[in-house]
């Protein structure tokens, strides 16, 4: 589409209010905002035509983000019914959270007004705060899974996504995951085309669905144990070169049957199936959301062959990688929700499994 520059901009198909929280991630915001800008013009050209954005505060002061760079908003807290999307993006917990009471007054506003709101990274609490989440699932890093637990009793964390789309109430773990999201909007309002476009300059592969699977959280997490989670956690770090579970067993000051025993009580299957599945789950991922060749992968996930690691691919998940890659985006992210996923016995168990680990760091 060529603009002629004498003439008034056309109105735009994708109109979007973005409320950075104090301390918020800068990684999420830019990754959302240079998506709207890439698709909005011509090549890279940034002039907002397909789609306009404003970045606002009270007051149109600017907002610190987590890692000390501070943006300035372009304007005050505007009539939220301007915008197809208010979005909120937040970063670090723990800071003078009151002074997010006026943006949680304005997502509870403009949602009254039936605008769409959508929450990124821990702009997602922001929501929470307003009400806006009261049984629904909302999209949270696992990072702040047990965070969400903890403040909202009424709102039921998903960690396995990249973002949940549930009517006009979206949430985004943050991340890439805001450039995927952004990618959704634009396809959704401009089309595939240009929210590829948008991807592709900014090199982040192809867009995926709502129900693209987030990386696999640690599963430390999720034990009793502290010293198998400990093990669990040596092992993450080791996925392409594992180690023997003595070596394990020395790192974590047990013996090698009290290792494996734990093993087998808290996962339910012994140290080297556990260790082969982690591996497999991890070349699950890398088959799904990269381009890299099938013995890369091979090589990543610590097994000595590729004829090996199919074979052993195809028994976990039914199919073999190149069979994986040939799958609709849907049902590769299905696919991906097949992953070792192990639950919580219980928030206060919880609790007390990552104190316990934290005392053996």
């Amino acid at each position: 589409m060529s603009i002629d520059p004498r003439l008034p901009d056309p109105p735009a198909a994708l109109n979007v209010g973005l409320v950075p929280l104090a301390r918020f991630t800068l990684n999420a915001f830019g990754s959302f905002i240079d998506a709207l800008r890439l698709a909005a013009d011509e090549r890279d050209r940034s002039r907002p035509i397909r789609c306009r954005w404003e970045v606002m505060s009270p007051a149109a002061r600017a907002i610190p983000a987590s890692c000390g760079v501070s943006v300035t908003a372009t304007a005050d807290l505007l009539d939220p019914s301007r915008f197809d999307y208010i979005v909120a993006v937040g970063g670090l917990l723990g800071h003078d959270e009151a002074q997010d009471a006026p943006i949680v007054d304005y997502l509870r506003s403009a949602a009254g007004k039936g605008v769409a709101v959508v929450g990124i990274c821990t702009g997602v609490f922001a929501m929470a705060k307003a009400g806006l989440l009261d049984g629904r699932k909302a999209c949270v890093s696992w990072l702040h899974y047990q965070d969400m637990v903890d403040r909202f009793d009424r709102v039921e964390p998903d960690t396995s996504r990249l973002f949940v789309v549930d009517g006009k109430r979206i949430t985004c773990a943050g991340g890439v995951g805001a450039a995927r999201l952004a990618a959704w909007m634009i396809e959704r309002h401009l089309g595939h085309d240009i929210a590829q476009k948008a991807l592709s300059i900014m090199m982040v592969e192809s867009s995926r669905t709502a129900a693209a699977a987030q990386p696999q959280p640690p599963i430390a997490q999720s034990v009793r144990d502290p010293r198998v989670a400990r093990a669990i956690l040596l092992l993450e770090e080791r996925l392409s070169d594992p180690p023997r579970i003595d070596q394990l067993a020395d790192r974590v000051g047990i013996s090698r049957r009290q290792l494996e025993r734990g093993f087998r009580e808290e996962l339910g299957m012994s140290f080297g199936d556990f260790s082969r599945r982690l591996r497999l789950d991890h070349g699950l991922w890398l088959t799904v959301t990269t381009d890299r060749s099938v013995l890369d992968i091979t090589l990543e996930c610590g097994f000595n062959g590729q004829s090996h690691f199919a074979t052993l691919f195809r028994k976990a998940f039914g199919l073999t990688p190149t069979e994986v890659r040939r799958l609709s985006a849907a049902d590769a992210d299905a696919l991906l929700h097949t992953r070792l996923q192990f639950k919580p016995r219980s928030v206060m168990e919880r609790r007390a499994a990552m104190k316990a680990i934290a005392t053996l760091e």
